[in-house]
């Protein structure tokens, strides 16, 4: 009887610790919520309509000088203190049947894609379900490599396993899609050699994302596609966004379409059997989309912004990434003031992107491209407009151009 009171009462306080403990989890919550509702909020009051303007007359005057000199052919959109100040489209989404390029045209995002997949890994971190210090062969178990290669080693680009893209290219068959999967079995399988030894060096590589959307649908349960649409595009309020499927040819049939110039016009480029990949590209989005992104990272609706801010931090540490770095999806440029500029850029099959996040003011800078020019490679002008106190950082070794000037 007393052996039976004494559980009794053991399983009662153990309850009221795990409501106190719930309830605690729940306030911690809502008060980390509110913080970041008033750090946005403070952050809103900084928006002077009449700077606005001008800064989107300057940007106006730029890119259609970009458009009509340096044929930009695409759709872009400035924020700045949590709201859009430009956006406009240029040029065609299809050149044969001179569709318009609008700011809801879908674009293939390329590499931009791939801080999609980072955020998928830090949602399954925040559940408790990866931790990027876990080496790789913990969820991919026939992993053929060092087991020194991390999830951490994979997001920051530094594990040293080879391309996909060029160590399969003799080994697949080039009339069907490849998958995820199937890059994972044949490495598995064939074993293409490393190119470097593991975490000695940064190398920009697709077989790292490709792997981590691999990981993504092991551990949730799902296709990746679906993931990104029920746990990213959703939540975030991206209604136009989607990850390409070679099986479903009709999602593309709205988007545009990718191109390279030729001395007489421009040839579209075809899809491949390596589009057939997901997570290191193969996102669909519009500019309008991408702010929709933009402003979710800045409200938690994804992630925790500590979680987030630690993909904003440098991961390595070698000489030659002293001022350009890169950490979990995100490419990173130091600034004079010692603060980090995360952004990141995208080219693949005739699109050419960039996209800037800079969470510290709640300001974007993306551009969509469906035509592979040089048009971006003048992208410090539009940085410069933003950030007129810093155009001399930007625009350093560069004539200034007059439409810099912000009265």
């Amino acid at each position: 009887m007393k052996y039976t009171k004494h559980i009794f009462v053991s399983c009662f306080i153990s309850g009221i610790v795990l409501l106190a403990c719930s309830h605690q989890s729940k306030q911690l919550a809502k008060k980390t919520s509110t913080d970041v509702s008033i750090r946005n909020d403070s952050i809103a009051k900084l928006f002077d309509p009449q700077i606005a303007v001008k800064k989107a007359s300057k940007l106006d005057t730029f890119f259609k000088k970009l458009h009509k000199l340096n044929g930009f052919n695409g759709a872009v959109l400035v924020s700045q203190y949590g709201k859009i100040i430009y956006k406009k489209a240029f040029g065609y989404a299809n050149f044969s049947s001179k569709d318009t390029n609008t700011t809801q045209t879908q674009f293939q995002l390329a590499s931009v894609s791939k801080q999609f997949t980072a955020v998928a890994i830090m949602q399954l971190h925040e559940k408790g379900l990866i931790d990027y210090d876990d080496p790789v062969y913990k969820y991919i178990p026939n992993f053929p490599y060092d087991p020194s290669i991390t999830i951490k080693s994979l997001l920051s680009h530094s594990s040293g396993i080879p391309n996909y893209v060029y160590c399969l290219d003799k080994i697949v068959n080039k009339k069907v899609p490849l998958t995820n999967n199937q890059v994972v079995d044949l490495f598995a399988r064939y074993k293409p050699g490393i190119n470097y030894y593991p975490n000695t060096r940064f190398n920009y590589n697709n077989s790292n994302y490709a792997l981590l959307a691999y990981i993504v649908e092991k551990l949730s349960g799902m296709n990746f596609r679906e993931y990104a649409k029920r746990n990213l595009f959703a939540p975030a309020g991206m209604s136009r966004s989607f990850v390409y499927d070679p099986s479903k040819p009709e999602l593309n049939a709205t988007a545009a379409i990718g191109y390279t110039p030729r001395r007489r016009g421009f040839w579209p480029v075809p899809f491949d059997h390596l589009d057939g990949v997901v997570g290191d590209k193969g996102v669909y989005s519009t500019v309008e989309d991408l702010y929709k992104w933009d402003m979710a990272l800045n409200s938690e609706k994804l992630v925790k912004m500590s979680t987030l801010n630690e993909a904003f931090l440098p991961v390595h540490t070698f000489k030659n990434l002293l001022t350009k770095n890169y950490g979990y999806g995100w490419r990173l440029q130091l600034l004079d003031d010692g603060t980090w500029l995360t952004f990141h850029t995208g080219w693949w099959h005739g699109f050419k992107n960039y996209y800037m996040h800079n969470n510290r003011d709640n300001s974007s800078i993306i551009i969509l491209q469906n035509v592979s020019n040089r048009a971006l490679g003048r992208i410090k002008v539009a940085q410069s407009i933003l950030y007129p106190d810093k155009a001399w950082y930007f625009m350093s070794g560069e004539n200034m151009p007059g439409e810099l000037e912000i009265e």
